[in-house]
């Protein structure tokens, strides 16, 4: 609450601007103090007793808390998922070809699911699909964590793998 949002005859404990005690006074007393010096009485513990109220600049201090929020958010990185299908029929030279994808998201910093789709017989032997993923990563656990092991799902099995963050 700030100003006219809060109450006159509110018993409140009152900084100035630059966040030196000034003691308990009523609201009334606190938006003359910051009216003389044109700036906003704005309540920051509303909950404390008696509640905390601050003299401060309230729009250039919306605007210094809207930028800090924008500078964080613009240092994060938002990482996406990616994905890479197999199949149980795949040779070591697909197999590399994949795993060369896979590096070049992980070092992006995106995380990789890896799945294979099983048709007709190839539902009878899901290990072979489970041996396929692990040694998926074995050819790139030099970039990548095992963030969920290889799980039979129906048709398909699926990996997920995360970037080593040290790299």
């Amino acid at each position: 609450m700030i100003n006219d949002g809060i109450n006159d005859n509110l018993e409140v404990r009152v900084k100035d601007e630059n966040g030196a005690m000034l003691g308990i006074m009523r609201a009334s007393a606190a938006k003359d103090i910051a009216e003389e010096k044109r700036l906003d009485l704005v309540m920051i513990t509303p909950n404390a007793e008696p509640p905390v109220c601050q003299i401060m600049d309230y729009g250039k201090y919306r605007f210094d808390a809207i930028k800090k929020t924008k500078e964080t958010q613009k240092n994060q990185k938002k990482s996406d998922i990616k994905e890479i299908r197999l199949s149980i029929t795949i040779d070591t030279g697909d197999i590399n070809t994949k795993a060369k994808q896979a590096t070049k998201f992980l070092k992006d910093g995106d995380k990789v699911k890896v799945t294979i789709r099983m048709r007709g017989r190839q539902m009878a032997r899901p290990q072979m699909g489970v041996d396929i993923l692990n040694s998926f990563y074995e050819t790139v656990k030099e970039y990548a964590v095992i963030d969920r092991k290889p799980v039979v799902d129906g048709r398909s099995i699926v990996m997920m793998l995360a970037p080593i963050n040290n790299k």
